[in-house]
């Protein structure tokens, strides 16, 4: 049976999305060292879009949030083997805001970009690696 074209949709969108969020990380972690904070919340924003984009898959609602966990904890609940990167995913929950705004803490290391880059990154590539080809960007 075919899949719900609005759906098939809907899911890449999202991806799309996320992706556009991981290429502004990366360029940002590479050339702009003064924007590591800026990275940071790009890392988080392809996070949460990319969890988004399995529950809009499944069909399952989701509250307008920024909350990785919250997300993680919706998603964990549909496929259970996910729960290593939905918990470590959830630390960069902070990310859509620390960093953002005046009298906020300390500029992130390189080090802390790059990881949080490599932890957005997996959460984007082990979900799209549950998804049907249709929905891949």
């Amino acid at each position: 049976m075919p899949h719900d074209p609005a759906r098939i949709e809907d899911t890449r969108a999202w991806l799309r999305k996320a992706a556009l969020d991981l290429d502004s990380a990366r360029i940002l972690c590479e050339h702009k060292p003064a924007h590591l904070g800026n990275a940071l919340f790009h890392c988080q924003q392809a996070a949460e879009k990319t969890l988004k984009a399995f529950l809009a898959w499944h069909d399952e609602p989701f509250r307008k949030t920024h909350n990785l966990e919250e997300l993680g904890r919706q998603v964990v609940a549909l496929d259970p083997a996910c729960r290593a990167f939905a918990d470590r995913a959830a630390t960069m929950t902070d990310y859509a805001w620390q960093f953002r705004y005046p009298g906020e803490p300390e500029e992130p290391s390189r080090e802390e970009a790059e990881e949080a880059l490599a932890l957005a990154r997996e959460v984007y590539d082990t979900i799209l690696a549950r998804l049907p080809e249709e929905v891949q960007p």
